[in-house]
């Protein structure tokens, strides 16, 4: 058997993992079972607060008969906690939830009723792309979306341009080794699918690492103290105008607030307007980084990826919720009842100031944070597929000149009771492979069969086969035809 670095390909340890469709569903039943006791629990408490207000109302009725009014205080404290104690719950129950719903995906996909449930990257299909469109790599019932767990933006653009340019043999060794490393985790894929909402991240990771290292604005110590200052001036003077000291004071105050604040925005607005979209949506990206940084790898790209995250000071997770929050605390300007005291404190200035500094800081970093990140995703969704599919192996890269050589070759999208496995090989001893037939033969399958597990060797993922070698080919497919007669085009 032959290894990579210090794991085995193509080998699943039976106490790392059981059989995929067995293990999932017992999961899926423990998970399901866990939900059903976080509703008993909450039903509990929320007796237990009904009964306390009950209380609640009866003290209140003695206190106006003259019970001392702190008798009120510790049904009220009481009812407090365990509203706290119930939003916990049903935290806990919607992770749940979450979790029974991912493994009956799960077994959807193992009975091949996955279409139409996934992200199925049709943003990232070209129709100028030399094999993308032919081979159902993006779209529904597509490549993408049966391996795609991708929960963040930058991970699904690592998978797709995995699918879309084939990787140099060394990179798709590495993969490969990394890959069976991840295999049998299911509980860090089950905890990054439930991390955060239910939904995927809408951050754009190339504008967000764009932002990060654009021109910097200045920001001298005497604009911080300034901006700093006539906040504060513009609250006591405030305060001393509600004490009856006259207004006067306060209309200085705040016009020269203003005028400060005049004078700087164009640097604020441009730090504002760049931050607003890249900036979106930063809290699943910072709780994947997160469990990422907890993580200790064996093989050397896991290691390699999990040490871009290695920094001096707070950890990349750290830094992407300050500015998370940072950014949230900006966004309170636009609540009409916070409107006026926003004004008053300068607040889009002082936080314009406070990212910009952030960005210094550790903007530099981001694309590299941004980078471990969609190759940890796109490794852990091919590991994912790995592990649904144990039957498939991986292939051998051999040197040399043009050569693919399978034997057992499915189409991973065909579900297995309708695929019909081929052998085919192509070597410098029969370069080229012309296919006839009549219609519905299964011609085009056959293409698609070679080019899809291509495609998916140079990924560096399992392929539908008993057994490919094959070495460094680049794809290309004209299969579908498509004429326009407005276009002037014919394919």
């Amino acid at each position: 058997m032959k290894e990579t670095g210090d794991i085995p390909l193509n080998l699943l340890k039976e106490d790392q993992a059981a059989e995929p469709r067995v293990e999932y569903a017992r999961r899926r039943e423990a998970r399901t079972a866990e939900t059903a006791r976080q509703e008993q629990r909450f039903r509990k408490v929320g007796i237990l607060r009904l009964a306390l207000l009950a209380a609640g109302l009866v003290l209140v009725w003695f206190a106006f008969k003259g019970l001392a009014a702190w008798w009120l205080l510790p049904p009220v404290a009481a009812f407090l906690i365990l509203g706290e104690v119930q939003a916990r719950i049903t935290q806990e129950r919607r992770r749940s939830e979450r979790a029974a719903a991912l493994y009956e995906e799960g077994l959807d996909r193992l009975n091949d009723l996955w279409a139409g449930k996934g992200e199925t990257g049709e943003r990232f299909q070209e129709a100028s792309h030399p094999y993308a469109e032919d081979l159902d790599l993006f779209g529904h019932g597509s490549l993408f979306e049966l391996l795609s767990r991708a929960r963040t933006r930058v991970g699904e653009e690592t998978l797709a341009n995995w699918l879309l340019a084939p990787a140099t043999t060394q990179v798709v060794r590495a993969r490969q080794t990394a890959i069976t490393e991840l295999r049998p985790n299911l509980d860090l894929r089950e905890d990054l699918a439930l991390l955060g909402e239910s939904v995927r991240s809408g951050e754009d990771a190339r504008a967000l690492a764009a932002w990060a290292v654009a021109p910097p604005w200045n920001i001298s110590q005497l604009t911080r103290v300034t901006a700093l200052f006539l906040a504060l001036l513009a609250v006591v003077t405030l305060i001393l105008w509600i004490a009856g000291f006259g207004v006067i004071p306060f209309l200085i105050a705040f016009i020269l607030g203003r005028a400060f604040t005049y004078h700087l925005r164009e640097h604020s607005e441009r730090v504002i307007s760049a931050v607003d979209r890249p900036g979106r949506d930063l809290t699943l990206l910072s709780e994947v980084l997160l469990r990422l940084e907890r993580e200790r790898f064996k093989s050397p790209h896991l290691v390699e990826v999990r040490a871009a995250l290695d920094v001096e000071g707070l950890a990349p997770s750290k830094q992407i919720a300050k500015l998370n929050g940072l950014i949230d605390l900006l966004d309170a300007r636009r609540n009409m009842i916070f409107a006026p005291l926003s004004a008053i404190l300068l607040w889009p200035l002082q936080f314009a100031i406070r990212i910009e500094r952030w960005r210094q800081s550790s903007g530099p970093a981001v694309a590299r944070w941004l980078d471990a990140v969609g190759e940890f995703e796109a490794l852990t969704s091919l590991a994912g597929y790995s592990y649904e599919h144990p039957e498939d192996p991986f292939p051998e890269l051999v040197d040399g000149e043009g050569h693919f050589e399978g034997e057992g070759l499915g189409h991973p999208l065909i579900p297995e009771a309708r695929n019909v496995r081929t052998d085919l090989r192509l070597s410098d001893e029969l370069v080229v492979l012309i296919v006839s037939g009549s219609n519905m033969s299964g011609k085009s399958t056959l293409l698609r069969t070679v080019g899809i597990n291509t495609v998916l060797a140079l990924a560096g993922a399992p392929v539908r086969a008993q057994s490919l070698r094959l070495s460094p080919l680049q794809v290309g497919a004209s299969i579908r035809i498509q004429d326009s007669l407005q276009a002037g085009a014919s394919r």
